[in-house]
């Protein structure tokens, strides 16, 4: 069994398959048109919360930093790195295990940035005040944190492999059935079922049962059904993908296109991020200000003085 599962293994992920040329050229215009969306997006995005905090409400904001850092750090970092590995054939370490521990932490740090922001939202803690700072820094460094610690144990333990279906390092077991169980089961529990759990319960009572104060969508946290909708959307794939090899016992992970599917769309919801927030009328107002209102005024005719003519000295 074991011999098998090592022959197959070398052969599935050693000897890579070369995408064909009019497929790897899409993927690499979609991945760059990915990370130049998100990268941008996420930039301005977090230019408009520092710098525009006092032109729109956002009671949440900590939870929006710490999400809209996240989009950032995986559009830079994990979607370049896919597409240096398009166009060069893979990633060679250190830069593969880096690649593959940065997913995970971007990912957890993600769904829990949302879980957060949905249980403020129901019970109403604004990100003020020395107690409610406190507790929502720790919550929101527990999601980056715990990415870190889960993203580092397939690195330690040498599980880490180029994929060329998921054109990044992923994580992948030659022999230990039993490794991968454990791994994934708690992996899953603590970084994605507990979170999602946050956010099912806490949209359900916030859609049935939320204050008419809080309702108001004055305030940013308006958005949040759309960036619960679209993470669930986009991560999808790549909850299948787990489960499915969760499920086969001779450790073969998922068909390759659900695997670049789960690329993609993973990395699509950092683009989405952006876009949501610009749903929001005051917070697209505020960032129109920040990139148009210099421009504006240095274009348009100012009055200086005005200068009163005596009509009987032109007579």
């Amino acid at each position: 069994m074991v011999l098998e599962v090592s022959e197959w293994f070398n052969r599935t992920v050693f000897l890579e398959r070369p995408w064909p040329e009019a497929e790897k050229w899409l993927l690499v215009a979609v991945l760059g048109l990915e990370m130049v969306m998100g990268v941008v997006g996420n930039c301005l995005a977090l230019l408009v919360k520092v710098m525009c905090r006092g032109q729109f409400c956002c009671c949440y904001w900590l939870p929006f930093i710490s999400l809209t850092l996240s989009d950032f750090g995986c559009s830079l970092l994990i979607i370049s790195g896919s597409l240096l590995a398009m166009l060069t054939g893979g990633q060679s370490s250190p830069w593969c295990e880096v690649v593959s521990l940065l997913k995970f932490a971007f990912i957890t740090s993600s769904i829990g940035s949302i879980a957060i922001l949905c249980v403020q939202r129901l019970i109403g803690m604004v990100s003020t005040g020395n107690a409610c700072f406190v507790v929502m820094v720790t919550a929101c460094l527990a999601s980056w944190v715990t990415g870190v610690v889960f993203g580092s144990v397939p690195v330690v333990y040498a599980w880490i492999k180029y994929d060329p279906a998921e054109m990044l390092c992923a994580v992948f077991w030659e022999s230990s059935y039993s490794d991968m169980l454990v791994y994934i089961l708690c992996a899953f529990s603590i970084c994605i079922f507990l979170p999602f759990l946050l956010i099912f319960f806490c949209s359900l009572l916030s859609a049935s049962g939320l204050p008419e104060d809080l309702r108001s969508r004055e305030d940013l946290s308006a958005v949040t059904p759309l960036l619960v909708a679209s993470y669930m959307l986009c991560y999808t794939p790549f909850v299948v993908s787990e489960l499915i090899l969760l499920g086969r016992m001779d450790l073969s992970p998922a068909p390759d296109w659900l695997r670049t599917l789960s690329s993609v769309m993973s990395y699509l919801d950092c683009c989405l991020n952006p876009l949501i927030y610009c749903s929001h009328r005051d917070f697209r107002e505020a960032g129109l200000t920040l990139l148009w209102t210099k421009r504006k005024l240095s274009s348009e005719p100012v009055l200086t003085a005005i200068i009163k003519h005596d009509l009987q000295t032109f007579k």
